[in-house]
C-alpha cells in the first residue's frame, strides 16, 4: 500500500476517535448524500460512453441503460446539457443522426477503490494486473482522494470507473461512476447472533457494512464465532447487504482459527484438487534412473536450513581447486514432477508461492512433493538442476555449467549447527561432522569473498531482522523475538545469489526469453524525503544520493547504533518493490546487471519457469509456454501480485499473534526506541520483544506537544522537550485492541 502523506507515517495506528467501535458495529453510518436519479443517469451515460469508446446514438444509450420511452425526454435533456458543458461531444451523422462521445476534457479512468475505515477512500490508478489507466494523469503524485459522498455503491477493492476532478489547490479527487467488478462477495467476519436475523461483522474494517444473515442461512454458527459469509446481493441504496454463511471457522481466540481467517481473508488457495493429488501420487517413492542426468552422487552435498524447515530445495557443495573454488548449487528438479499443463502445474501457478505462517505452511505443491519427492532429504537420491560455478581466489566468476543431475545430500545441517561448528568451534559437533569440516571451512571462505565483491560493487546490505513467533506445546504464543541471522545464513545467501546471477547472465547472453527478478531505481522524491529525514537524526550523508553505493554508505553510518533498525526500515521504504518481468533491467538493491530466481522452485513458481526455460536453452529446444499464462509479461505481473498477497498475509498473521502475546502483558513496563513520529503521536519498537505499538500525542502528559513536520519530531509547547526517531524510551502497556491489532503504550 502506498503512503498517503509525506514522511514515514504508518497507517496502522490511524486515529479514529471514540466513536470507532460504534461505527464498526453499526456499519453504514457514514453519512452520504443521496444520489438523485439525474445523478445516476449522468453517471450511467458517462460510463457507457467510456466503455463503448465509439460514438453512440440516443437509442443505443437508452437500450444499454434499460430506459423506457417515458425516460427519453429526460435523457435528451441530460445529453443536451452535457454537450453544452463540453462533458460530452455531439457530432452529427447524416445516416445516424446525432451521436455522442466523451469530451476531450473529461478524465475517466479505470482503477481500484481503497477504502479507509473512516469512510473516505483513494483511487488506485493503474495498480495491479488488468487495471487500465489510459487517460490517467501521469503527473499525479498522490492517489486521488474519494470523499464519502463520491464512493457511490463501491466498496473496498472494487474495480470501477472513476471520474477525476482536478483541484486548483490540493490533490486531485475522484468520483466513482460505475462499479465494473466487485472485489469480494465472500468475506470473513464475526457472527453476532440475533433472534430472527443476525449480523456478520467483516474482519476487514475497510468494508463499511455488515452482512445481514437470516437464521436459515446461519450454517449453525454460534455467537462470536469466525465465519465465511457470501454476500447474496449488493442492492443499490441498501447499507447492509443480505448474505449467507458458507463456512464456520470456529473460536477466533484459537490461533489455528486465526490462520484460517487470514487464509480466507486474503483468498489464499489452500486445498488441492483430487486431480492434482492423484498426479502427485503417481510418482514412485524412489526415482528411476534417467538418461542424460549428470551423476553427482559422489559430491558431498549438504543442505543448510532452519531448524523447523521441512522442504529442502537447495543443496550446496564446495571443492577447492588450483585456481580457487568450484561451487555446486543443486536445486530440487521440480519440473521433473510438475509438467506443463498438468493439474499440479495449474494449481501451483494459481498459488504462485508458498506462504509460511509461524505455525502453518500453505504450500505451493502438495506435501508428497514439497516435503518428500522434491525435497533434498539426506541419504536419498533426488533429481536436481545443478549450477556448477568456478571462481578464482578473488571471487571472480571464471566459468559456469548447468545440468540436470542426480544428487544425494549427505547431511541435513541447520544454520545454528554451522555457526556452532565454524564460529563457536563446538568440539562435539566438529567431531560429529568431521567428514565435511574442511568443506565447511572452504564454504565460509568462498562466501566471505563473494560478499566482499558484492558489497564493493554497491550491493546494499540491509540489516532488517524479522519477528520470530515462538509457539509452546499448548499452541500458544510464548514469545516474540528478533530472528537471528548468523554467518551460516549469509553463506547460503551468497551461494544462492551467485547461482541466480549466473543463470540470469546465461539466459540474457543467449537472448532467451525468461523471467527476471528486477528492482528498479528508487523514486528521486522519496530519496530527497529520506535525506531530509536523515538530517534530523544528525546524519551527515555522502553526496551522490540515490545510488546503490550511497545507500550502503548510509547504512554504514548507523551500523551498530540503536537507530540502525529504524534507518534500515525507513531507507527500505524509499525503494521500489522488486518484481518479476521478462525485461531485464537489472537489480538495483543488489547492484546486479543480471538477476533471476532459480533456487526455490518448491515454493516459488517463477523459479519453476526459469528451470524450464534454462533446460529449453541447454537442450536447444523451443518448448511451449513455461507457465499457464499466455505470455511472460502476464506471468510476471500475476506472480508479482501473488507474492505481494503472500507477504501481506504473512505480516498480518504475525501482527495477530503479536497482539495476542502483548494482551497478556497489560500494565507491564518495557524499554523501547522511538521508531516513528507523526501528528498522531509516537511509534515505539520494544527492545525485549520484537513488537511495536504507539503512544497517542494526547497521552503524552506534562505538556502540550506539537508535531514539527519538517524535522519529524514532537516538541513540548512549554518545556521544549523533544521526542524524535532513535530516542530510547521506557513505556507501559496501557491497552491492547486485539480486533484492530493495535498496541497502546503510555510513558512510564
Amino acid at each position: 500500500m502506498r503512503k498517503r502523506q509525506k514522511g514515514f507515517r504508518t497507517k496502522k495506528y490511524s486515529k479514529t476517535g471514540p466513536a470507532r467501535k460504534k461505527f464498526q458495529r453499526a456499519a453504514g453510518t457514514v453519512k452520504k448524500r443521496k444520489y438523485t436519479s439525474a445523478d445516476l443517469l449522468e453517471q450511467g451515460v458517462l460510463a457507457y460512453l467510456y466503455e463503448k469508446r465509439e460514438p453512440q446514438n440516443t437509442a443505443n444509450i437508452m437500450e444499454a441503460l434499460s430506459l423506457t420511452r417515458s425516460d427519453r425526454k429526460v435523457l435528451s435533456n441530460l445529453l443536451t446539457d452535457l454537450c453544452r458543458k463540453d462533458i460530452i461531444s455531439c457530432p452529427r451523422s447524416k445516416k445516424a443522426g446525432k451521436l455522442y462521445t466523451l469530451g476531450q476534457d473529461i478524465d475517466l479512468v479505470e482503477g481500484l477503490v481503497e477504502v479507509h475505515p473512516r469512510g473516505f477512500g483513494f483511487a488506485i490508478i493503474g495498480d495491479g494486473p488488468g487495471v487500465r489507466a489510459q487517460k490517467a494523469d501521469k503527473s499525479l503524485r498522490q492517489d486521488p482522494f474519494i470523499a464519502p459522498d463520491n464512493l457511490g455503491s463501491a466498496h473496498q477493492g472494487d474495480r470501477v470507473i472513476f471520474r477525476l476532478i482536478p483541484k486548483k489547490r490540493g490533490r486531485t479527487e475522484a468520483l466513482v461512476i460505475k462499479v465494473i467488478q466487485r472485489a469480494a462477495n465472500v468475506l470473513v467476519g464475526t457472527y453476532e447472533a440475533g433472534r430472527q436475523t443476525s449480523l456478520v461483522i467483516p474482519e476487514d474494517e475497510r468494508f463499511l457494512f455488515n452482512i445481514i444473515v437470516h437464521r436459515k442461512d446461519s450454517c449453525g454458527a454460534k455467537n462470536g464465532e469466525a465465519v465465511v459469509v457470501e454476500v447474496i446481493d449488493f442492492k443499490t441504496g441498501q447499507r447492509n447487504p443480505d448474505g449467507r454463511i458458507i463456512e464456520v471457522l470456529g473460536d477466533p481466540n484459537d490461533i489455528t482459527v486465526q490462520n484460517e481467517i487470514v487464509i480466507r481473508k486474503h483468498k489464499l488457495p489452500h486445498t488441492f484438487s483430487d486431480k492434482a493429488l492423484e498426479e502427485a501420487d503417481t510418482y514412485p517413492d524412489t526415482m528411476p534412473e534417467e538418461k542424460g542426468r549428470l551423476d553427482l552422487r559422489t559430491i558431498a552435498h549438504v543442505t543448510i536450513d532452519g531448524e523447523t524447515a521441512k522442504d529442502f530445495d537447495d543443496a550446496v557443495a564446495v571443492e577447492k581447486t588450483a585456481k580457487g573454488w568450484r561451487l555446486y548449487v543443486s536445486i530440487a528438479d521440480v519440473s521433473y514432477y510438475v509438467k506443463p499443463g498438468s493439474a499440479l502445474d495449474q494449481e501451483a501457478y494459481e498459488r504462485g508461492t508458498s506462504v509460511y505462517f509461524p505455525n502453518r505452511v500453505v504450500p505451493m505443491l502438495p506435501e508428497r512433493l514439497s516435503n518428500n519427492l522434491c525435497s533434498l532429504v539426506p541419504n536419498e537420491p533426488r533429481p536436481a538442476f545443478t549450477a556448477i560455478i568456478e571462481f578464482d581466489r578473488k571471487g571472480k566468476r571464471l566459468a559456469t555449467k548447468f545440468s540436470k543431475s542426480i544428487i544425494v545430500s549427505q547431511h541435513r545441517l541447520t544454520y545454528t549447527k554451522v555457526k556452532q561448528i565454524l564460529v563457536d568451534r563446538d568440539k562435539k559437533l566438529i567431531n560429529g561432522y568431521s567428514d565435511i569440516l574442511d568443506q565447511l571451512k572452504e564454504m565460509a571462505q568462498l562466501a566471505e569473498t563473494l560478499e566482499k565483491i558484492r558489497l564493493a560493487r554497491g550491493s546494499i546490505g540491509f540489516s532488517i531482522p524479522e519477528a520470530e513467533i515462538l509457539i509452546d506445546a499448548e499452541g500458544q504464543v510464548s514469545d516474540v523475538i528478533r530472528s537471528e541471522r548468523n554467518m551460516a545464513h549469509k553463506l547460503i545467501e551468497e551461494f544462492m545469489l551467485a547461482a541466480n546471477e549466473a543463470v540470469a547472465f546465461t539466459l540474457s547472453a543467449h537472448d532467451f526469453p525468461s523471467l527476471y527478478r528486477i528492482h528498479e531505481s528508487p523514486n528521486e522524491e522519496k530519496v530527497r524525503e529520506f535525506t531530509t529525514f536523515a538530517q534530523t537524526l544528525g546524519l551527515r550523508l555522502p553526496a551522490d544520493g540515490g545510488t546503490p553505493k550511497w545507500f550502503g554508505q548510509v547504512l554504514a553510518l548507523v551500523a551498530g547504533a540503536p537507530k540502525e533498525y529504524i534507518v534500515n526500515n525507513i531507507l527500505l521504504r524509499t525503494m521500489q518493490r522488486a518484481r518479476y518481468s521478462p525485461e531485464n533491467v537489472g537489480h538495483f538493491g543488489l547492484a546486479a546487471t543480471h538477476y533471476t530466481h532459480f533456487t526455490s522452485p518448491i515454493r516459488r513458481y517463477p523459479d519453476l519457469i526459469v528451470h524450464r526455460t534454462l533446460h529449453a536453452l541447454l537442450s536447444k529446444k523451443k518448448s511451449g509456454s513455461p507457465s499457464p499464462a499466455p505470455d511472460l509479461q502476464q506471468a510476471g505481473d500475476f506472480l508479482s501480485d501473488r507474492e505481494r498477497t503472500a507477504v501481506t498475509a504473512d505480516r498480518e498473521m504475525i501482527e495477530r499473534l503479536q497482539v495476542r502475546f502483548m494482551a497478556e502483558k497489560a500494565g507491564e513496563v518495557f524499554d523501547g526506541i522511538v521508531a516513528g513520529v507523526t501528528s498522531f503521536g509516537l511509534f515505539i519498537e520494544l527492545l525485549e520483544h520484537f513488537v511495536s505499538g504507539a503512544i497517542e500525542i494526547a497521552k503524552l502528559k506534562g505538556d502540550h506537544y506539537e508535531f514539527d513536520e519538517k524535522n519529524y519530531r514532537l516538541i513540548g509547547s512549554h518545556t521544549n522537550k523533544i521526542f524524535q526517531v532513535g530516542d530510547m524510551i521506557r513505556v507501559k502497556v496501557a491497552s491492547v485492541d486485539i480486533r484492530q491489532r493495535r498496541i497502546n503504550f503510555v510513558l512510564e
